[in-house]
């Protein structure tokens, strides 16, 4: 498992093609979000959620850590005070 974190907002990312995976929580309608600078994929905007308690996720977006470098080429390292709430992987 990942410690990524449930975000409000992401910045130098495009958008992908929105799909419908069955998550660890439920069907979700999400995008995948690209690098601006590289392309590469380096996580997901939740678009829509099926299930009722999973609507807070709406709108929101999730950063894969080990896909996303610091300016010196290392990977970021938040603290855990710092995070904001859980993850939702894609399922395999």
């Amino acid at each position: 498992m990942t410690s990524d974190s449930l975000m409000h907002d992401s910045v130098n990312v495009t958008f992908g093609e929105k799909e419908e995976p069955m998550m660890m929580t439920g069907m979700h309608s999400v995008v995948d979000i690209f690098c601006v600078g590289c392309g590469s994929v380096v996580g997901w905007k939740y678009e829509a959620a099926n299930e009722r308690t999973q609507k807070y996720k709406e709108g929101k977006f999730i950063l894969e850590r080990f896909k996303v470098l610091g300016p010196d080429g290392s990977n970021y390292s938040v603290s855990q005070e710092a995070q904001v709430g859980g993850s939702d992987a894609h399922d395999a």
